[in-house]
């Protein structure tokens, strides 16, 4: 046995001959070995402080630059700085409005306009002249998500549905 340092840790370990003329008898564990192989950087999270290790592709794809010990500090990070008032998906202006509220509260039937489904939990509301900000009970109707989804992107469904509207209105 042949006395010989690790590469990693440089501790005095033993190896055999023939594991150093096969090119082996390199590191004194396998932790070192992998410790070794690791071609990424230790960063310091973020939010916490805590220093964990990072691979080079997600240093790489990282779009902030900013990077955190797990997924709970990156939710903090997320939730807390970067989605908040203006810069949220699901901004409106700072005002909120539940349009499904204003059905409710002035007892409109539940029931989409197009296919006649009563199944609550898929029901949306969904304004007719298509602008958000015009929250009046007349711009208001229930359509199912099918229904929904067919007014907003098939300009045949949008008719029928507006002719639905009309039709509505005149029996109210």
């Amino acid at each position: 046995m042949t006395k010989v340092l690790c590469k990693t840790c440089k501790k005095e370990f033993y190896a055999k001959p023939s594991w150093i003329k096969n090119g082996f008898g390199k590191y004194c564990s396998r932790v070192c070995h992998y410790k070794s192989a690791r071609n990424g950087k230790e960063i310091i999270c973020f939010i916490c402080g805590k220093v964990a290790y990072k691979s080079l592709k997600a240093l790489k794809r990282s779009k902030s630059k900013k990077f955190f010990c797990g997924k709970s500090c990156q939710t903090i990070w997320r939730n807390s700085i970067v989605n908040i008032g203006v810069n949220h998906p699901n901004w409106k202006g700072g005002k909120h409005v539940s349009y499904r509220n204003i059905l409710n509260k002035n007892n409109i039937r539940k029931i989409c306009l197009l296919c006649k489904n009563t199944d609550e939990r898929v029901l949306a509301a969904h304004h007719v002249d298509g602008n958000h900000r015009n929250n009046k009970l007349k711009n208001l109707s229930w359509l199912c998500h099918n229904c929904h989804s067919l007014v907003h992107n098939h300009k045949k469904e949008k008719e029928r549905f507006l002719e639905t509207v009309k039709s509505y209105l005149q029996t109210d």
